[in-house]
């Protein structure tokens, strides 16, 4: 690792307008919480900074919609989202907010001396103004049509149909968001931060960093490739920190010039020693955002910084890409996300089972998706069976046959050996790739650590060996241990509340780093604590209560009837009557119902269509149980040429229409006294 005498680590600063859920956790706050963690235990002096961005136009957003201030929305979601950070486990030397009296005060300062060294350009420009509501126009505080794929209702910064930046002009019929009026354009005069002159500059310090994550050089080349230009760094808005000059009344810094400075002002709030964290070239400056936020740290920030010319430039920005929940892209205008305080309740005690799941899968490289079967899957088959199960019989065998204390290893053999020599490796491995941003892989050498254990159990058998052989079990359960002491070190960046369980398992006090490697971190007679499991299994009936959770957020999401639906199928082309009049569809009972043998897909039916008995075979068994549709009327098509199916003759088809969800329900009669044979017409 380089040798810079000290870090300091930042992570963006979360909107304080909502909760936050596992696409803001997986973006950065948790891989930046492992990486400072993991500095930590290596005894790094380093600083882990972040806090409520608490200015901006999503936060007016907030506060018209539930109809208060916009300072009320701040106490309150910035409250929520400390609370919810801490109880997860991410551990912050400091966790600020941008309304605080230092941040005010350090955001002024900050422009006032760079308006003082001439770096901005005056420029007055034309911007929408609602007439009626008496202001200028934000972004976000104007709606029309996209002009790339038609939809009425894009924002003027972003299309979130079609993902298209956009600036107000480009929309085709704008509409203010205040008053539902058409908004004129008006003179306003603001202050610019000259990209295009600090171009050079930019560029320079950019193409000095091409050891960045190919996303994030790739987005920056991209940027300057187009030419960077101007940007105001002032605003017409009340909410926000006043521009300090006299003839910028009714404006506010510009949110993306206030909120990284916040990284600084919680810096102030933390320790009179700021300073060297922010403007000594032997510290190391690591951003951690999402990719959404790269433009902002890798240009705008870093242009702040040199004009200014005191501060450290950044040396890092490992960005992420987005998570996906079920296949789709998180929403929190739909709810269409799973929160991390609502996780908190749910799972109570769990959350090294998320932290796992969520670097686990992690976008480092690439859009990944969270699915509440992979959750489950990955907290049984492997927290469980792999990592719980071997930390588990290990200890277990030891208060079995030695009273729970750690017996003396008297003799080698030579897979003892190379056991101690691979255990040895793991520190640096896991180091490295953590050091490296590659997060999942530093991960799943952890997990490979504990395969080696439960393979080293598993060759030796210890449970067989005992009565024969007590000291060649005495040395395979010594190092077994050894191997769950180096796990307590190692897991802890990852998952700090599982880590804890273990020291207090094996009796121990957490270890460090640097300790990790060694096959005597346990001294021979060290009594243990009693065997607990480190995880438990998670229930089927637990996924689905989260499964239906969203479920109904889906359903809640669906556009009023009449309304067109954007998931619906293009209608086929057109038939005449006498087509349709060609179909024969009866309603039919269900008599009775069993699973196709080989086919996990289909369910063979016996079906009474009021003019016979005949066999069906359905595609529906993903959806539908055979006890669970006995005795159900269904719709079905009688005269349709009959197939054979896994060698059982289907005579027939049975109506089902697809959910949003994509499973198949039955098109039912409705009305009770439906016979069996009655035509549908």
């Amino acid at each position: 690792m380089h040798s810079y005498k000290r870090h300091t680590v930042t992570a963006a600063l979360p909107y304080a307008n909502g909760g936050l859920h596992i696409g803001h956790i997986a973006g950065c706050y948790l891989p930046a919480d492992i990486y400072v963690r993991y500095l930590r235990s290596r005894g790094k002096d380093i600083l882990f900074i972040c806090g409520s961005d608490e200015h901006g136009v999503p936060i007016t957003i907030r506060a018209r919609k539930e109809n208060c201030t916009p300072q009320e929305i701040v106490d309150k979601y910035h409250s929520l989202m400390k609370r919810t950070f801490e109880e997860f486990g991410i551990a912050f030397s400091i966790y600020s907010r941008t309304s605080s009296p230092v941040h005010h005060q350090t955001a002024s300062d900050f422009f006032k001396k760079l308006y003082d060294k001439g770096v901005f350009t005056e420029s007055v420009t034309e911007q929408y103004y609602d007439a009626k509501a008496n202001q200028f126009l934000a972004d976000r505080y104007i709606t029309g049509t996209c002009p790339k794929c038609g939809n009425p209702n894009a924002y003027g910064d972003q299309c979130e149909r079609c993902g298209t930046s956009l600036s107000p002009m480009d929309l085709i019929n704008p509409v203010s968001t205040l008053s539902g009026e058409k908004p004129i354009l008006k003179e306003t005069k603001n202050w610019f931060l000259p990209l295009d002159k600090l171009q050079p500059q930019i560029e320079a310090y950019i193409n000095s960093h091409d050891d960045w994550k190919p996303n994030v050089f790739g987005q920056c080349k991209s940027w300057l490739n187009q030419g960077l230009q101007p940007r105001a760094m002032t605003r017409d808005l009340d909410w926000g920190v006043k521009v300090p000059l006299k003839d910028a009344e009714g404006k506010v810094l510009y949110v993306w010039f206030d909120a990284p400075i916040g990284y600084i002002s919680a810096t102030k709030e933390l320790t009179k020693d700021w300073e060297k964290y922010w403007k000594d070239k032997d510290t190391r400056l690591i951003h951690f955002i999402g990719k959404d936020n790269i433009v902002f740290h890798c240009i705008i920030f870093p242009s702040m910084l040199m004009c200014d010319g005191e501060y450290i430039l950044p040396d890092n920005v490992p960005a992420n890409e987005f998570l996906n929940l079920e296949g789709e892209k998180i929403s929190t205008s739909r709810n269409w996300a799973v929160w991390v305080h609502e996780y908190l309740e749910d799972f109570p005690g769990k959350q090294d089972v998320l932290r796992y799941v969520l670097c686990a899968n992690a976008p480092e490289t690439k859009d990944n998706d969270f699915t509440w079967a992979d959750f489950q899957t990955r907290n049984n088959s492997e927290l469980v069976a792999i990592l719980g199960n071997f930390v588990h019989r290990t200890n277990v065998l030891t208060k079995k046959y030695f009273d729970g204390k750690v017996p003396a290893a008297l003799e080698y053999e030579k897979s003892d050996l190379i056991l101690m020599e691979e255990m040895s490796r793991f520190p640096k491995k896991i180091g490295d790739a953590i050091e490296a941003f590659h997060f999942r892989e530093a991960l799943a050498e952890l997990m490979n650590l504990a395969r080696l254990g439960n393979k080293y159990l598993a060759d030796n058998e210890p449970w067989k060996v005992y009565n024969t052989n007590p000291q060649r079990v005495q040395v395979v359960l010594n190092l077994s241990l050894q191997i769950c002491a180096n796990l307590s070190a190692l897991m802890r960046p990852f998952m700090p509340f599982t880590s804890d369980k273990l020291c207090s398992l094996l009796n121990i006090a957490p270890l460090n780093w640097d300790a990790a490697g060694k096959a005597d971190m346990l001294r021979e007679g060290h009594q243990l604590g009693e065997p607990v499991m480190l995880f438990e299994k998670i229930e089927d009936f637990q996924i689905e209560k989260q499964i239906m959770k969203l479920h109904h957020t889906k359903v809640d999401n669906q556009p009023p009837v009449g309304a067109t639906l954007a998931v619906a199928r293009p209608q086929k082309p057109e038939i005449v009557f006498e087509d349709f009049e060609k179909m024969d569809i009866r309603v039919a009972t269900i008599t009775a119902a069993e699973k196709v043998q080989g086919a996990d897909k289909l369910l063979k039916l016996t079906v009474n269509t009021g003019i016979d008995v005949r066999t069906v075979v359905s595609g529906i068994a993903k959806y539908h149980k055979p006890e669970d549709i006995v005795g159900k009327q269904v719709c079905l098509l009688v005269n349709l040429a009959p197939r054979k199916l896994k060698g059982i003759e289907s005579q027939g088809m049975i109506l089902m229409a697809e959910n949003s969800d994509g499973k198949l329900i039955f098109v039912a009669p409705t009305d009770i006294n439906a016979e069996n044979g009655g035509i549908v017409k």
